[in-house]
């Protein structure tokens, strides 16, 4: 046997097709007309031994800039933090790893436990009663949270800021054309939300105003004023929050938000290549039934011993689709708990702690950065937490600067030409507590001889 995996051997195959009554396997696709069958050979290399396999596998994957062998200052939804071994230890366990939904309580507690620590963590960061136990990702997130806010007022506007995340508001406008929902979006100005156009925008028609803060620039929005826009019109208030920055800032639920959403992948997820990741939903308490996903709740048994439960399951596999409040029939729980191990390894004081280096180095890297020629920073008015943008000299590109970049060992910053027309040589750069201060340095150093 060649392959540990495919342990089909050539006897296995002859038993089967003699069970059949068949005596190959093209036999068995004799229905499938002759013109429209494939008859020639798949163009893809020979079958590989494991050894061999093993070897290209390790070939390309070396081709891979990763972040042990280069320093990253790519974030703009992904971002390279700092993932303590006790994570990948705990959720590498069978118990957690091969684990499904658990439908079954009297054999799943410690599942059910872990996911009501996540909720329990969430909500306390977040400053919202209630939270579900977890949704795919951020976007996905956002854009429930909009089908709840329509789904609640009856409304079939969402308004949503253009510093929001470009694929964020992309799943939006998605999830909206199902729904028969209208979009609007509102510009930016100085790196956050012009608050004109928002209040222009919002009206007795509005469901929900959506707003990320930090947002995809970076810049710390002024969420208390948007509160007061959104809630005169009657419309909810959702915020998209980077979950790393409420170890310092306001709580959006203090701040009057609605339903707070956002994604958990700075809390112990790998980046990997973009994902899987996890998102967080998170409600005040007027909003609980109408949440997506499901909630898992204390009780006691009739011992009285605490026991955990699935409950408020509003998804159309468990109730009847047209009193469903979502589609969405899963949520990430290991990832999940990946967050919940890392906020309980850090500690209050550790997350706050991270999250000051965060400001710290980014605020250094920012000035650091300025002081290169030809290089300004163009929303320097803006407060902002760990990412900034910064403009390059004109006419420069920014995909040439970041190859040119990468052969020096750095992972440049996102091209925000790429969603942002009018940000052509402009560059997003995030500084998280991963890089050193002599890193930060050479970027600038590099950065400067490039240009």
């Amino acid at each position: 046997m060649k392959h540990r995996y495919l342990p089909l051997t050539e006897q296995d195959r002859k038993d089967m097709l003699d069970a059949i009554g068949v005596q190959s396997m093209e036999d068995l696709f004799v229905d499938i007309p002759e013109g429209i069958r494939y008859n020639e050979r798949l163009k893809v290399g020979e079958a590989l031994s494991e050894p061999e396999l093993l070897r290209y596998m390790r070939k390309l994957s070396g081709k891979n800039a990763d972040f042990d062998r280069y320093a990253s200052f790519l974030g703009a939804g992904m971002y390279d933090h700092h993932l303590p071994v006790v994570v990948g230890h705990v959720v590498s366990r069978s118990e957690f790893y091969t684990a499904y939904t658990p439908y079954q309580p009297e054999i799943s507690q410690g599942e059910l436990q872990a996911i009501f620590e996540f909720q329990s963590y969430i909500c306390e960061l977040t400053g919202m009663a209630v939270a579900n136990a977890s949704m795919y990702d951020g976007a996905t997130a956002l854009a429930e949270a909009g089908a709840l806010a329509a789904g609640a007022t009856r409304r079939q506007k969402l308004v949503v800021s253009r510093a929001v995340h470009p694929e964020a508001r992309a799943i939006v406008r998605t999830s909206a054309k199902g729904l028969g929902l209208e979009v609007v979006e509102v510009p930016h100005t100085g790196g956050v939300t012009d608050a004109e156009a928002l209040a222009a925008a919002v009206d007795d028609s509005t469901a929900a105003v959506l707003l990320q803060s930090p947002n995809f620039f970076g810049c710390i929005e002024d969420v208390a004023a948007i509160e007061a826009v959104a809630h005169r019109s009657g419309a909810l208030l959702v915020v998209s929050a980077n979950p790393m920055s409420l170890g310092l800032l306001e709580p959006p639920g203090k701040l009057g938000a609605d339903i707070v959403v956002g994604d958990a992948q700075p809390f112990g997820i790998a980046a990997s290549f973009g994902g899987p990741s996890c998102g967080y939903f998170a409600v005040a308490e007027k909003w609980m039934r109408r949440m997506p996903g499901r909630i898992v709740g204390q009780t006691v048994d009739r011992d009285g011993k605490r026991g955990f439960v699935l409950t408020l399951q509003a998804r159309e596999q468990h109730i009847r689709r047209e009193k469903a409040t979502s589609n969405i029939c899963s949520n990430q729980a290991l990832l999940a708990l990946c967050a919940s191990v890392y906020l309980s390894t850090m500690g209050r004081q550790g997350l706050r702690d991270v999250s000051s280096l965060n400001v710290q180095k980014s605020h250094y890297a920012a000035r650091r950065l300025s002081q290169v020629a030809g290089v300004t920073l163009p929303f320097g008015e803006a407060s902002f937490f760990n990412e900034f943008v910064v403009k390059l000299p004109e006419g420069v590109q920014v995909d040439a600067v970041n190859e040119a970049l990468l052969q020096n060992g750095f992972i440049g910053g996102f091209d925000l030409g790429r969603a942002y027309a009018e940000l052509s040589g402009h560059m997003l750069v995030a500084v998280t507590e991963q890089r050193t201060k002599d890193e930060i340095d050479q970027f600038a150093q590099c950065l400067e001889g490039l240009l």
